[in-house]
This record gives structure tokens, sequence and C-alpha cells, in this order.
């Protein structure tokens, strides 16, 4: 979608010509999503994050999710925020977060200690360093199927814990899969 792309670029160019945007009010005219009251820098979650995918579905835009394995990925992600000032989410999936902790650590099926470590560790990551890019970020956990559910737990364990320290969550989102059951 063109929000996305700088204009005059090749690649806003192919947007266009792929069809008409869905919002009927023109991303010219509609609200920065930086008008969103609270709008910061860095992490977003609750109500603020809420109002950011509110923001972009009534503008007709989408807020791109990368899944990332290692610092590098985040960094790419959030240098692409910055360059085109447009905000994303950066996730984790369980396997890509246990790559995140280091591939020799263990991750003993039914405990996934090294894909807990991994989310932790980037989400806390991602914190760190989001605000210097200048962009709103969303942190959310990609897939966590039943047979993830410890995955998910220590993730949920972080959030408490992280919550009770700053006052909301350490990451903005998580995804339940229960598609395969």
């Amino acid at each position: 979608c063109d929000p996305v792309w700088p204009t005059g670029s090749p690649r806003s160019q192919t947007h266009r010509a792929l069809g008409p945007r869905r919002s009927s009010t023109p991303l010219s005219s509609a609200m920065s999503f930086w008008d969103i009251p609270g709008m910061k820098a860095g992490v977003v979650t609750g109500e603020l994050a809420w109002a950011l995918y509110k923001h972009a579905k009534d503008n007709g835009y989408a807020i791109p999710a990368f899944n990332c394995t290692s610092t590098s990925t985040c960094n790419a992600v959030l240098e692409a925020g910055k360059k085109l000032n447009r905000p994303v989410i950066i996730q984790f999936s369980e396997g890509g977060s246990a790559f995140f902790a280091g591939k020799s650590l263990p991750n003993d099926k039914g405990k996934l200690q090294a894909s807990i470590l991994g989310a932790v560790a980037g989400a806390h990551y991602v914190r760190c360093v989001a605000p210097a890019y200048g962009v709103p970020v969303l942190v959310h956990s990609d897939h966590c199927a039943k047979k993830l559910l410890p995955w998910f737990d220590g993730m949920l364990e972080a959030d408490e814990a992280f919550f009770k320290a700053h006052g909301e969550p350490l990451f903005s989102s998580h995804m339940l899969d229960l598609s395969e059951e």
C-alpha cells in the first residue's frame, strides 16, 4: 500500500498499478499516526497499540510484521521503519526465539527453555534500542500452537514481571493459535 513506500519510488508505482487503496480517505488528508494521543517512539502496548492498529485500519495501510531471529534482523526492521517513518511489528516465533538465544542451549520438548529465553531477550533488546529509531514498534509473539504452550507461559511470566516493574507488559501482543486442534 502507498503509505509504506516513499512517493515516486518504483515500489510505490507498482502498488498504485495494483489497484485502488481500500480506504476512501487519501493518506495526505488523513491524520498521521503521530497525532494519536500518547504516540511515542519505541515499544507501544495496551490502548496505545490498539489505537495504532485502529488508525492503520481506518486509513487503509498495513503495519508490516517481521519474524526476527537476531539483533541484526531486529535492527534491519527498525532501520526500515525509521527510513520510511512508519510503525513496524517485530515478532518472535518459537524456533526463531530459540535461534535468538543460541542453538547450543537446551530447548527440551515440554520446557522450551531456549525459546523462552530468546523471545524474552529479544523483547528486552527491542525495548532498549527501539526508541533510538524514532518510530512506534509493536513486539509480538507469532503463532503459539498447543504444543508450544510452555513457550507462551514463559513469555507471559516475563510480561507479568515487566508489568510489575514498569506498569506495562514486555510484549505488545501474543498470538495463541489453536487451529491445529
